[in-house]
């Protein structure tokens, strides 16, 4: 979770551009990031990959007016709603992308090409029927941000008390770089949503991060097998409540649509 999924800003730019907020230009910009070049197999009509900004384009004529976000781990079905295929798919690449209106989802697939030292990464977006029903476990804006603000509190004082290397300064000086550096080189969600959405990513990433830094620094103070269970334990449902809070904040646009928000 150190990084933004590629399903999130294809969703959040996607929604912005179906709702004709950003040019296409910008959307694909915005959604290729530091990759190569994103392609969509499978569209309906079209027999080989093609770009993003078409395959957009054909989204909306097959009737889809907002995507939303998967983030699913083993025992986790985050934001699928089926069939058990698609599901699969999207477990494998622990991210999709599933449209709101015509059931289609996008799962990607990841590779690297080029010479050593200059690899760069290729996607491809494989288009699958989905299942038209609510998403799993998905909880709204407030929900999460609640959430999330007791998960951290509860994750800092487990961690500290285990002596785990990333629950102390050596997390926050990292939390504060990793911001800096979003802050110059992103924008954390596409023209159109909330900014209660806003606050709830950021806080979600900075969670997912002080996780993984647990995770990352080795044994740290916990060197007892009893110890390093505990810490698992006490990190397994943070990073959960951290996904769930961030497929909200990426679903959120859609979410306000059908409440008649937006």
């Amino acid at each position: 979770m150190l990084s933004e999924p590629r399903s999130g800003r294809l969703a959040a730019w996607g929604n912005a551009l179906l709702a004709g907020l950003v040019s296409p230009d910008d959307a694909v910009l915005a959604v290729v990031g530091e990759d190569a070049v994103h392609r969509v197999e499978g569209l309906p009509g079209e027999s080989a990959p093609v770009g993003l900004t078409l395959a957009l384009g054909r989204l909306r004529t097959l009737g889809v007016t907002g995507l939303r976000v998967a983030l699913p781990a083993p025992g986790h079905p985050l934001g699928l709603s089926g069939p058990p295929e698609f599901n699969a798919r999207a477990l494998e690449a622990e991210e999709a992308v599933v449209c709101h209106g015509a059931a289609f989802g996008l799962v990607p697939e990841v590779y690297e090409a080029g010479p050593e030292g200059d690899v760069h990464a290729e996607v491809v977006w494989h288009v699958l029927p989905v299942r038209e029903a609510p998403p799993a476990d998905v909880p709204s804006l407030g929900e999460a941000e609640r959430e999330l603000a007791e998960a951290l509190r509860e994750a800092t004082e487990v961690l500290s008390k285990l002596d785990v290397a990333g629950s102390g300064p050596v997390a926050e000086a990292a939390i504060d770089a990793y911001r800096a550096r979003a802050e110059r080189g992103r924008e954390v969600l596409a023209p159109g949503y909330p900014s209660r959405a806003v606050r709830v990513l950021e806080l979600a990433q900075r969670v997912g991060l002080l996780v993984s830094l647990a995770y990352g620094n080795g044994h740290g103070g916990a060197v007892s097998a009893s110890e390093m269970a505990a810490r698992g334990a006490a990190l397994r449902p943070v990073e959960r409540t951290a996904r769930r809070a961030q497929v909200a904040a990426y679903n959120s646009f859609v979410e306000e649509r059908e409440r008649g928000v937006r």
